[in-house]
């Protein structure tokens, strides 16, 4: 009998069940041996998790003592800087210099040298890597509704999933402290975080698969999180996000020529027209940039034409990378804006060996960018794409997708535990995309002493940035280190 009869009409093997039938598949899960419908390790994975507790004890995590050899605030920021713009970094280490918090956020580096030597699980996912408090926002999707979730992905790596955490713990600590928040709410803040995290990837756990990767979502999410006390600063934040458009940027940044050509208009220091032979490479580069895209999305691009390209100043940690604006009109003269933003290496690589991991191998940083911002969110921005300009690497990106945010350094009180607990709840989301939900909740557990670890992990690290804030403050002042504030 032939291979083909066998299969189709019950030769030697037929009766065997799944052994027989069909081969195992790469890239899917194994069955188990016993002939159980669920894929193997379905309980396993939960137990491994568990297991893991006896060699990294939940109540590990709250550890913080800084290495002897721990570069000085100064050295770091310095050290980060190289390989930008000489000329803006004066305005980086300028905001950076504001207050502790906007510190922590310009500090992604110096704080996964701390973090590698701290206990770690081994248990890897796709982390942001910069998962502060006011890297989660609001955006726009295809169809123009809002969602919310992580926004930031410059630093993305294959990580410690515990390092995002503690970054985001540590975070809203800062972040109520200068809000002026008592250090109980502050703590609290960070156990909430860390609670609605461990919860969250419970429940996820608990889910079949295709039900966990499209559960928690936005409509659900202040309900799941507890966040009620944050409904009304989140209808603020919508309220002015669905204004925020390509639309609004263009008619405030830019003028028409004698032409009749419209273009950008300097606006220094954050906004500047750039010479010809610059503004060339970066349009020719979005060549490129369409070959990154789905076919279905390359129609509607062919329906806009590229007008003008300037430099564009961007945020705390980004501040000295290139980056530019594009204005692109289609028939009816309706601007869409892209960013074209530089994509550096990512300021956790160096430190993922000392915890034992591997270090990211990337041929391409903005490629990595938008791969890592696709894996983590739920809805992504429908024109990500990369490119390259003069050699190095870009992600590229629709500028001003209604875009908006929560700072939480200016909520009150009775609001920052809810938007730890719904943050908590969006890293926990964005986590079980490349980690298995099972194992990680296996080794967070039912009761709160992960969370007790975290938000005592939290309040010593804020302490210490509060500290090198200091330090920072010092060498401005003291001419060490250049700054220009207020930018």
């Amino acid at each position: 009998m032939n291979a083909r009869a066998a299969v189709e009409g019950g030769g030697a093997g037929a009766g065997a069940g799944h052994r027989g039938r069909v081969p195992v598949v790469p890239g899917f899960a194994r069955r188990p041996a016993d002939g159980s419908p669920r894929a193997e390790g379905a309980a396993g994975e939960k137990a491994r998790g568990k297991a893991l507790r006896t060699r990294v004890p939940r109540s590990a995590h709250a550890a913080f003592t800084p290495d002897p050899g721990r570069p000085d605030a100064p050295t770091a920021v310095a050290e980060s800087n190289r390989g930008r713009i000489p000329g803006l970094t004066p305005i980086r280490v300028g905001r950076m210099a504001a207050t502790p918090f906007a510190f922590l956020r310009g500090s992604a580096g110096l704080m996964a040298y701390d973090l590698a030597r701290t206990p770690i699980t081994g248990v890897v996912a796709r982390i942001c890597g910069d998962a502060h408090a006011g890297n989660f926002g609001l955006y726009g999707d295809a169809r123009g509704r809002l969602v919310i979730d992580l926004n930031d992905f410059d630093e993305t790596v294959l990580g410690p999933w515990e390092w995002d955490l503690k970054r985001l713990a540590a975070s809203l600590v800062l972040a109520g402290r200068e809000a002026g928040c008592g250090e109980d709410r502050c703590r609290e803040a960070a156990w909430h975080a860390a609670g609605a995290y461990r919860r969250t990837m419970r429940l996820l756990a608990r889910l079949p698969a295709l039900d966990a990767w499209n559960a928690v979502a936005d409509e659900e999410l202040v309900s799941h999180a507890d966040a009620h006390d944050l409904l009304g600063t989140l209808e603020r934040v919508s309220h002015k996000a669905r204004a925020n458009t390509s639309g609004r940027f263009a008619a405030k940044s830019t003028e028409s020529g004698e032409d009749g050509a419209l273009r950008f208009v300097d606006a220094p220091p954050v906004l500047r027209r750039v010479p010809d032979a610059e503004a060339a490479a970066v349009a020719a580069s979005l060549e490129q940039y369409l070959t990154t895209l789905p076919h279905d999305r390359l129609p509607l691009l062919a329906r806009y034409a590229v007008h003008d390209v300037a430099f564009r100043v961007v945020g705390t940690g980004s501040v000295g990378t290139r980056s530019y604006v594009v204005l692109l009109l289609d028939h009816r003269g309706e601007p869409l804006v892209l960013q074209v933003k530089e994509a550096r290496p990512p300021a956790l690589a160096p430190h993922l060996a000392t915890a034992g991991l591997d270090a990211p191998r990337t041929a391409h940083e903005g490629r990595r960018v938008v791969l890592g911002q696709k894996s983590m969110q739920v809805v992504s921005d429908i024109l990500l794409g990369w490119t390259t300009v003069d050699g190095r690497p870009f992600q590229v990106r629709q500028f001003r997708n209604r875009k908006g945010s929560v700072d939480p350094a200016a909520l009150p009180a009775d609001q920052l535990d809810a938007y730890g607990r719904m943050t908590g709840a969006l890293l926990a989301r964005a986590h079980a995309h490349s980690a298995d939900p099972r194992l990680i909740a296996g080794y967070c557990g039912k009761n709160e002493r992960l969370d007790e670890a975290v938000a005592a992990f939290a309040v010593a690290y804020a302490d210490r940035t509060e500290a090198d804030h200091a330090d920072l403050v010092t060498a401005v002042r003291t001419g060490k280190i250049a700054a220009e504030t207020g930018v």
